[in-house]
C-alpha cells in the first residue's frame, strides 16, 4: 500500500437530502460559506498528496468538472475589471488537481459507484472520498489514512463514534482495539438495527482500499436497499486480509444534512476574524426571537 495518488469521489446521486436546492444544482456545488462542498472534500484529498482526482459522475453533474477548470468568459471580465485577486482564486482552480470523470450510467449502489471507477484506478492502491463528507482539521481524514495504510500495508478505513441512536444511518465497524486506538476490524454491518449493532463505531466516508476490492464489487450481490453496498465487499476483504479502522480527528460535517449545512456556515463565519464579531452579533438578536 504505497504511492497512493489516485481518489475516487461518487457524485453521481440525485442529492435527494438537500431537494429542493439540488433540483438543478448538484448537491457537491451548493456553497458553504465561499466555496462549494466539493472544494472542501478535494482540498483534503490534496493536503494527502493526491494527484488524480476520479469523479464517479453522471449526466446532470459535469458542474464539479467545470468547477475544476477554465472559465475563460469569467476570467476575461475578472482582467479587464482589474480584480486580480479574484481572477487568480479562479484560474488556480484550473491548476489545482487533475480531474478525471467516469460515467456511472445505471445508479446501483454506493459500492457500484466505486466499482465503474475501475478502469482509471487500475492495479494500484487508491482513496475514496463521500462527495458531502467535510472533515476539518489539521493533517485529519485521508491523510490519516493514506499514512496508516502505507505504515501497516493493510486497507484502512476511517470511523467516529456515533450516538448509539443513530448507528442505523451508517456502516458499523466491530473489532479488536490496539493500545494505539486504532481497531482491527473483525465485523461490519451495513445500517443495523437500533439495538442490534455490533459497536457505535460508524464509518464516515474516508476510505484507502487495494485493487483487490474491485474483485469483491464484482462478484456482490446487491445488499441494504437492494444494491451493491461497499460495506459487504468491504466485511469479506477484512475478514481474508485484514483491515484496520482508524478513530479520524477534525470535525466532521455532513453536507447533506440540513443541520450540519446550516451549522458548518456558521462554524466558517466564527472563524472568520472579520465576520466573527458581527455573526455572534446576528445570532444572539435571533434568538431573542424564541426567548
Amino acid at each position: 500500500m504505497k504511492n497512493i495518488r489516485k481518489v475516487v469521489i461518487p457524485v453521481a446521486g440525485h442529492g435527494t437530502r438537500s431537494l429542493p436546492a439540488s433540483k438543478n444544482v448538484p448537491k457537491e456545488m451548493l456553497p458553504i460559506y465561499n466555496k462549494p462542498v466539493i472544494h472542501y472534500v478535494v482540498d483534503e484529498a490534496v493536503n494527502a498528496g493526491i494527484e488524480n482526482v476520479v469523479f464517479v459522475t453522471s449526466k446532470e453533474k459535469t458542474a464539479l468538472e467545470d468547477y475544476f477548470d477554465h472559465h475563460y468568459a469569467l476570467e476575461d471580465v475578472l482582467e479587464r475589471t482589474g480584480k486580480k485577486e479574484l481572477l487568480k482564486t479562479v484560474q488556480e482552480l484550473a491548476h489545482y488537481v487533475n480531474v478525471i470523470s467516469v460515467r456511472q450510467k445505471c445508479q446501483l449502489g454506493f459500492g457500484h459507484a466505486v466499482l465503474t471507477a475501475k478502469p482509471v484506478v487500475g492495479n494500484e492502491p487508491f482513496g475514496v472520498m463521500v462527495g458531502d463528507d467535510i472533515l476539518l482539521g489539521k493533517d485529519c481524514g485521508l491523510k490519516e489514512l493514506i499514512d496508516i495504510a502505507e505504515k501497516e500495508n493493510k486497507p484502512v478505513i476511517g470511523v467516529m463514534e456515533v450516538d448509539p441512536s443513530m448507528v442505523c444511518k451508517y456502516g458499523i465497524v466491530a473489532g479488536n482495539k490496539r493500545p494505539d486506538g486504532i481497531i482491527e476490524i473483525t465485523d461490519m454491518v451495513e445500517k443495523p438495527k437500533v439495538g442490534e449493532a455490533p459497536s457505535n463505531m460508524a464509518i464516515i466516508g474516508r476510505y484507502v482500499l487495494p485493487p483487490e476490492i474491485f474483485d469483491y464489487l464484482e462478484n456482490a450481490k446487491p445488499g441494504h436497499g437492494g444494491e451493491i453496498q461497499l460495506t459487504d465487499a468491504l466485511n469479506l476483504l477484512a475478514k481474508e486480509r485484514g483491515m484496520l479502522a482508524v478513530p479520524v480527528k477534525g470535525r466532521r460535517f455532513d453536507a447533506g444534512d440540513l443541520l450540519d449545512f446550516l451549522s458548518v456556515n456558521m462554524y466558517f463565519a466564527l472563524h472568520d476574524g472579520n465576520m466573527k464579531d458581527a455573526m455572534k452579533k446576528r445570532l444572539q438578536s435571533l434568538l431573542q426571537e424564541f426567548e
